[in-house]
This record gives structure tokens, C-alpha cells and sequence, in this order.
């Protein structure tokens, strides 16, 4: 795990700016649904995990009492800092945060939000766990991560895993994204009783994320390929598109929002 905290350390101190300018990041549809699913209220108090550049942070922060903007990258939280100060948003608190062993007390958030950082955690059960600990009764989590084709079908497994090696080529400090099925069995796990659940597709320029992530020129050689001579289910879920020298392709994205239970679940009603 230290060596991966290491690799998402580096790589994402160095892409910081990029991040902070990412219109996937900072304009994609998934951060306005997010707000929406996870319907914030004025008094709460919201931890943001994995918050890069803060962009889901300083969206919520307008709509609750504080945020508190967790990373593992100073670089990611200095610039979050930094946003916030020129948009003038005072109640965004930048803290060093490890997804999978939380520095905060229990039940002390009504909100845990998560987008696009959960496939860099080697064990997203961990993280899934924590959320729970540190909500309070009643709670929400709400997610958004890339997912891949699974389930018990050998073929979508196989699709899953080309996707993922496409994924960590081009990022090595990704380790999995999941499927949806997967990430139902980790909310369940942990307790959440799961409320929303969509998924959106989000389209990509080839280009623009290689160089977000300053991928070497063998390695985008190498991305190009594995586009262009990818099995059909990978085609079916990638959709590939070649114009000259420009490509893009689609992610799919899930939104999942799941809630702590006021009481445990097995608890008798009076």
C-alpha cells in the first residue's frame, strides 16, 4: 500500500496544474449529478476523499456548513486551497487525508463524497469502510468512479480487465476499476443501504488525456495500439473513434449513493 500511496503521490504532484484546468474533472456531467443525487443540506458538515484539485469540494461547499477537502497529495491540496481563495470560498478545509484509514473521528460527517479517485485505492473495501465509520447515523456516501464490464460472464470479465490494463498503462498508479456489480457487494458490505444508482458515459480526447497525466511517447504509442487492434467487447464499450491523427472514446462513469442506517439494520422496531 505505501508503495502505491507513492505512486499516486508522484504522479499526481506533478499533474496538479493539469488537473486543476481538466474539464472532466472540473465541468464533467457527473460532478453536477452528484450534487444532485446526494441532495446536500445547510447544516452539514461534508468530507470530499481523494479531492484532487477540489473540484467537488468547492462545488458543495456554497450548499452546507464545511468541507473538508481530503488528499494524499499536498500539491493536489495546495491547489485546492488556491481555487478557493479566488473563488472566495472560506468554508473549504484542505486536510492530508489516506482514503483507507481516515484521520477523523466517527460519526462525525453527514456526507462523504468520492469522484474519480476510487480506482487509485488498492483496496476500495478499506475506503468503503471508513466512510462508514466516520458518518454519522443516517449518513450518506455518495461515489463516482469509473466502472468497468463484470459479473459472472467470463467475456465481460475479460473486457473489464483489457480496460483496466488500458487504464494503468497510461496511469500507473490506477489499480481497478470496478464493475457495478462489485461496487453494490462493497456499499452492502459496509452497511449502506444503497438509494441511487446511474451511470453516465463520459467522452474523451486521446490527446488531451495522455497529456493530462504526461504519458510518455512510447507509452501513447502503445495506448494507440491497444485502441486500434482491441477485441470487439472492448470496442462495444470503449467505442473507439479515428478521425486522421485524433481519437476519442468513452468512459462509463457510476453514480452510487448509499446511506448509513439511523439504527443497525437487524435492530427490532418499537
Amino acid at each position: 500500500m505505501t508503495e502505491n500511496l507513492d505512486q499516486v503521490q508522484t504522479q499526481f504532484g506533478r499533474t496538479a496544474a493539469a488537473y486543476a484546468t481538466s474539464q472532466v474533472h472540473a465541468k464533467g456531467a457527473s460532478l453536477a449529478r452528484l450534487l444532485q443525487a446526494a441532495a446536500p443540506q445547510p447544516d452539514w458538515r461534508v468530507l470530499d476523499v481523494a479531492t484532487g484539485a477540489g473540484h467537488t469540494a468547492l462545488l458543495f461547499a456554497p450548499y452546507v456548513a464545511q468541507v473538508v477537502a481530503g488528499d494524499v497529495t499536498f500539491s493536489m491540496l495546495r491547489t485546492t486551497a488556491e481555487l478557493a481563495a479566488a473563488r472566495g470560498i472560506g468554508n473549504v478545509v484542505p486536510a492530508g487525508a489516506d482514503a483507507q484509514a481516515l484521520p477523523f473521528a466517527a460519526d462525525s460527517f453527514d456526507l462523504v463524497t468520492c469522484r474519480l479517485g476510487a480506482h487509485h485505492f488498492p483496496q476500495v473495501a478499506a475506503f468503503v469502510a471508513e466512510a462508514a465509520r466516520v458518518l454519522r447515523p443516517g449518513g450518506v456516501l455518495a461515489v463516482v468512479d469509473n466502472v468497468v464490464p463484470g459479473g459472472r460472464k467470463k467475456a465481460a470479465q475479460a473486457v473489464g480487465r483489457y480496460v483496466n490494463a488500458f487504464d494503468k498503462l497510461r496511469d500507473p498508479s490506477h489499480q481497478q476499476c470496478l464493475s457495478l456489480y462489485a461496487w453494490r457487494d462493497q456499499l452492502h458490505e459496509a452497511g449502506f443501504v444503497l438509494q441511487h444508482e446511474e451511470t453516465l458515459r463520459e467522452a474523451l480526447d486521446f490527446d488531451s488525456w495522455t497529456a493530462r497525466m504526461q504519458v510518455p511517447a512510447e507509452d501513447v504509442l502503445r495506448l494507440r495500439v491497444m485502441l486500434a487492434q482491441a477485441p470487439a467487447g472492448v470496442v462495444d464499450f470503449l467505442t473507439p473513434q479515428f478521425s486522421g491523427d485524433r481519437i476519442t472514446f468513452f468512459l462509463t462513469e457510476a453514480l452510487l449513493v448509499g446511506t448509513k442506517p439511523a439504527r443497525p439494520v437487524d435492530a427490532p422496531q418499537r
